[in-house]
Formats: C-alpha cells, sequence, structure tokens
C-alpha cells in the first residue's frame, strides 16, 4: 500500500502498512474524511513524521488524540497551527518550559520548530472527527502506533521518550528502558497539571540527557 509518510519511516514501516489491519484502518479513514469533517486536514495526517526523520530522532513525546476543535489540529502532538490560541495544556507546557528553563513563552503555538529538531510529536491516534473526542480510537491507528514506538525502541538507542499522563505511560509499556531515557510524569492538562506536571524538568533532563551523549540539544 502507498502511504504518503516520510521516507526514512516509509522503508522502517513497509511491512506494516501491507498488514490487514493497516488496510481496514485506511478504508474507514477515506470514508470518515468523504463523509465529515476530519482532523488534521488529510495532508497532515503524517506530519509528526514528515518533519521528524527516522535517521535525526532525539526524543519522543507520546499524546492521544488529535484535537477536535476547529482547525486546531496540524497533526503533532499538542500543537496547533500558527495563529490559533493555545490550548490549556500546550498552555501549561510551555509554563513549565519558562520556569525549568526561563524561556519566554512563545507567541506561536506551532510545535514544527521542535519536531524539526528531532522530537517525534506522536499522537496515539492520528485522526478524529470534528467535535467529537476519541471518534476515531480502537480502529487500527493505536496498533499502528505501537508499531512505531516498538520500532523506535529496537532499533535505536539513547532515545528520551517522554510519557505524560497515565495513557502515555501505558502505551509506553513496550519501550526498553535499558536501551533508552524514560522521563514520566502528570498529563500537562488543567485537571492533572498540578499534581507532577509542573516541576518535572522534563526539559533541561532532556537537554541534560542529549548533552551527556553528545548531542545537540533542542531549543524548546
Amino acid at each position: 500500500m502507498d502511504v504518503k509518510i516520510a521516507s526514512t519511516w516509509k522503508n522502517k514501516l513497509k511491512n506494516e502498512f501491507e498488514k490487514d489491519y493497516f488496510k481496514h484502518l485506511v478504508s474507514f479513514v477515506k470514508l470518515e474524511y468523504k463523509h465529515h469533517t476530519i482532523y488534521p486536514p488529510r495532508k497532515l495526517i503524517f506530519n509528526a513524521f514528515d518533519h521528524c526523520s527516522f535517521d535525526e530522532l532525539k526524543v519522543v513525546i507520546i499524546g492521544q488524540d488529535p484535537y477536535h476543535g476547529s482547525n486546531q489540529a496540524n497533526g503533532l502532538c499538542f500543537s496547533v497551527a500558527d495563529g490559533l490560541r493555545q490550548p490549556p495544556s500546550l498552555q501549561n507546557i510551555f509554563k513549565e518550559i519558562k520556569t525549568d528553563l526561563e524561556k519566554p513563552i512563545p507567541v506561536s503555538g506551532n510545535l514544527e520548530r521542535w519536531a524539526s529538531q528531532g522530537v517525534l510529536l506522536l499522537n496515539a491516534t492520528l485522526t478524529v472527527r470534528a467535535n467529537a473526542a476519541g471518534s476515531h480510537q480502537n480502529k487500527g491507528w493505536e496498533t499502528f502506533t505501537d508499531a512505531v514506538i516498538r520500532l523506535i525502541s529496537e532499533g535505536k538507542e539513547n532515545i528520551v521518550f517522554l510519557l505524560w499522563g497515565a495513557y502515555a505511560q501505558k502505551k509506553g509499556e513496550i519501550i526498553d528502558h535499558n536501551k533508552h531515557h524514560v522521563l514520566q510524569s502528570a498529563h500537562p492538562s488543567p485537571f492533572a497539571a498540578y499534581r507532577g506536571f509542573f516541576g518535572n524538568k522534563h526539559f533541561s533532563k532532556t537537554n541534560e540527557y542529549l548533552r551527556k551523549i553528545e548531542k545537540n540539544e533542542i531549543e524548546w
């Protein structure tokens, strides 16, 4: 099956694209785009991969669902397109960066700038119906993104995984902690951020680890 995804990932995942579950997923997603408003736009479904090559990968952040509000989702977890109001979880991420690294909160919530530095911003589910949170869960996306995480865990070394909240931590159970640097905390949502996300210092800890393994730090 010809999937429009960056070549460094396509070569690694080509066997996954031939599996029955993925073919069923593609059929479902095509019908959804035909009959409903779906986010992100079709061309941005694999945006996280297109901006972060497998070869240059340094950090993985695992989210759950794309934003389901009007034109928010841009294919990167927690990220929104330029010019849009930053959602609460993203606001809290920027607040923690400000406290941790003494950096000003940026105007734009578009995190493509992180992705281009080697940060894979991976949602567990890559599409969603407008105003219907979780509407594309349990259709096959989670199986695909598990395969991506397993590929990274087995095929790379010394990757920093940032697992925020119980969902990401459960999904991250397949990561080999002996090969990779795994940081866990509460989720940045307003319901959980004060229970351990604020003060986790994951951004400085990530850069400290990257320096240790002689890789360029992320400009958060």
